[in-house]
């Protein structure tokens, strides 16, 4: 293995995702505050709103880790062209959930990779390179009781877009068009783009 893998996030499900895909890495989380980050850019799209998070998260990991190879990734949802994340209070999820049954929305996941060479950017940060990805969501018309009762197990009140397709939402969910493990907040063939252009191969990571 040329250096090792640090996954720049808290979420259990980008973690099993290299895992399921065979990925040496582990997890150093970052301290990141989001809601400042994006105050501090100004007005973006979500896909962009997406990549500055994963790049704020890899970039402050990697300056605390220096000398492995850090993926930063975030995930903000799209719908009317209005960008949403993490709803987390039960009333909002409800409302995401009222707003979203019957149609289709986008999911775009920034994935943001700081090389573990120790050059920097002009501006004195770790040199990276990042992508985002986008799949389109198709979601089942949902009752309001199936609402209620997905909101009350506490699992859509923590992802971005009020929803997981790995987990019970799979059950409301009609389709994907795009990079299904984009969905679920980490595209491994991005992931594999990203470390060709840092000049690694995706399987010197297999474990």
């Amino acid at each position: 293995m040329t250096s090792s893998l640090i996954l720049a996030s808290a979420s259990p499900a980008r973690t099993k995702l290299l895992a399921d895909a065979g990925i040496a890495h582990r997890v150093l989380v970052s301290d990141v505050d989001e809601d400042a980050a994006t105050a501090a850019a100004g007005p973006l799209s979500p896909a962009a709103t997406a990549l500055l998070l994963a790049r704020a998260k890899a970039e402050a990991v990697a300056a605390a880790a220096p000398g492995g190879l850090v993926l930063g990734c975030d995930s903000v949802f799209e719908l009317d062209g209005a960008a949403y994340g993490k709803p987390w209070e039960p009333e909002v999820a409800r409302g995401r959930w009222r707003q979203m049954r019957g149609r289709s929305g986008i999911l775009h996941t920034g994935h943001w990779l700081v090389s573990a060479r120790p050059a920097t950017d002009r501006a004195g940060a770790p040199a990276g390179r990042g992508e985002v990805t986008s799949a389109v969501v198709k979601f089942e018309d949902i009752s309001d009781a199936e609402i209620e009762a997905y909101v009350a197990t506490g699992e859509p009140l923590q992802v971005a877009g009020a929803f997981t397709i790995d987990g019970l939402a799979g059950a409301f969910i009609s389709g994907v068009e795009g990079d299904p493990h984009t969905v679920v907040g980490l595209s491994i063939s991005t992931l594999r783009r990203l470390m060709a252009q840092a000049g690694v191969s995706i399987t010197d990571f297999w474990a």
